[in-house]
């Protein structure tokens, strides 16, 4: 009896050992989980969102304009130390672009973005760092907006991140069930 029991403990023992060595080659390397903290992705992220992070992607080719991505937040930003604050915002710029805030729209190398995924109502402001200048992303920079202009704070404030800063590729929404799915790039008519 002793010997079954011990048996039984020592398949148990391995199968955890084997399930919890898979799931954290997963998470360390391919895809992590992250939870929507605030409203700065509204209307198409909501507060309490739990989504799917790709982390490969980006190892083997480049963030795009309409990405939605997960990164580091920037010191500027000012999160509180030691709590892993990640932001999750929208790709608007990409390396090379020059990226304006005027006339409440984005524009990029002179040209409006037509960003079809935002309310008509919707308006873009300039902040901080975008007020009154047009910014020239280096290589490696990127602007991220949060789709919700108003109650995000993004690249208009504390200016373009680093590829190195980004986590991975938001690609797909687990919670709540009634919005399980995918999460798709935006597109754009130009640029």
């Amino acid at each position: 009896m002793f010997k079954q029991i011990g048996s039984w403990f020592l398949d148990l023992t391995e199968t955890l050992v084997i399930g919890l060595s898979i799931f954290l080659v997963v998470y360390l390397f391919f895809m992590q989980p992250h939870q929507v903290n605030g409203q700065s992705m509204v209307p198409n992220l909501d507060d309490g969102d739990y989504l799917l992070t790709d982390k490969v992607s980006y190892r083997v080719g480049d963030p795009k304009r309409g990405d939605i991505v997960v990164f580091e937040a920037p010191q500027a930003a000012n999160c509180p130390t030691g709590t892993g604050c990640d932001f999750i915002k929208r790709v608007i710029g990409v390396p090379g672009e020059e990226v304006e805030v005027r006339a409440h729209g984005v524009f990029i190398n002179g040209q409006k973005l037509n960003e079809t995924y935002l309310p008509d109502t919707l308006t873009t402001e300039a902040g901080a760092y975008t007020n009154g200048k047009v910014v020239k992303l280096q290589e490696d920079e990127y602007m991220v907006f949060g789709d919700n202009r108003s109650y995000s704070s993004d690249s208009r404030a504390w200016g373009p991140i680093s590829k190195s800063e980004i986590i991975g590729k938001a690609f797909f929404r687990y919670w709540p069930p009634t919005n399980m799915g995918r999460i798709y790039s935006a597109t754009y008519d130009s640029n």
